[in-house]
């Protein structure tokens, strides 16, 4: 039987922070238009954190069935990898845990909508299902979108886009132009972080025959790749302050420039994609604390 040790590795607690950020930049703008509810804040953290606790279980168990994770992989070894937790186990699991989600949403919805917006509770009971498959078909099934080069397109949506806005909808019941910038910049971000991990398993991967998209662009072209996403993040943050500059407090994140470019330099004198993995932490982090510190700006 699995310890509880084995099931908080397997949670991959490492990954939550950048999984809060959208949420994070999203309460605190809707705070700044005077939005700001402490339950469906709370309520909005616990759901993306059991959706991303949903997500690290589904790719340990989809990677692990399909033998993509074996003793080519570089980075901490997974449950089904270690041979800690079983699929069988792993799988009820994730239906436990998807069994939890469903509680939180229904309860994040009723504190957001209560039984007035029934077609906004719809809608955001389809967006909460589409998560969830989002989740679970990165590496499971036949035809999971991350071994096919499209796991990018659906971090940016649903790590910048959907967490974002979804989240500051929930608060002021309508998008303000004030968060499509800060919800690029975090979707950008968070890509980053993927196809840094991509990079640094690309050997395994095409071994494997899992496609991302650092797999096809061959690891020069997914450094350019790279370079375009924390570049262009760092220009929409700057593009974004010019937009909606009122005191200096809004150059807080600018420190976070510190880290990112540094990172930068060191991925490109990076030949060995083993060494890239020390970087994934330093990126989630600081996408993490460029959130906070971009939405308290505008709160002090």
């Amino acid at each position: 039987m699995p310890s509880f040790k084995h099931w908080v590795s397997a949670a991959r607690v490492r990954t939550l922070p950048l999984s809060l950020s959208g949420i994070i930049i999203a309460t605190c703008f809707a705070a700044y238009n005077g939005f700001m509810n402490w339950p469906i804040c709370i309520l909005a953290i616990l759901t993306t954190v059991a959706l991303q606790v949903l997500s690290n279980f589904a790719n340990d168990y989809g990677d692990g069935v399909k033998g993509t994770d074996n003793h080519e992989r570089i980075g901490p070894q997974r449950a089904l990898q270690s041979g800690a937790v079983s699929a069988a186990q792993m799988l009820v699991a994730i239906k436990i845990n998807i069994a939890i989600i469903i509680i939180l949403v229904i309860a994040l919805l009723l504190t957001a909508f209560g039984m007035r917006y029934f077609l906004y509770t719809m809608g955001f009971l389809v967006l909460g299902g589409f998560s969830v498959y989002a989740a679970i078909s990165y590496t499971v099934g036949d035809s999971a979108y991350g071994y096919r080069g499209l796991g990018d397109i659906f971090v940016f949506i649903f790590f910048g886009i959907v967490s974002t806005f979804g989240t500051y909808f929930l608060y002021a019941l309508k998008i303000d132009h004030i968060i499509f910038l800060p919800a690029c910049i975090i979707g950008l971000l968070s890509v980053a972080v993927l196809n840094l991990n991509n990079m640094r398993d690309i050997i395994s991967d095409k071994n494997a025959n899992k496609i991302t998209l650092a797999v096809k662009l061959g690891l020069k072209n997914a450094k350019k790749y790279h370079y375009f996403l924390i570049g262009g993040a760092i220009v929409l943050s700057l593009v974004f302050t010019a937009f909606y500059y009122v005191s200096p407090f809004n150059l807080l994140f600018m420190v976070l420039y510190i880290p990112l470019v540094k990172h930068l330099f060191y991925v490109k004198k990076t030949t060995e994609p083993s060494n890239l993995d020390q970087e994934l932490k330093k990126v989630a982090l600081s996408t993490f604390f460029l959130a906070i510190l971009m939405g308290v700006g505008y709160l002090i």
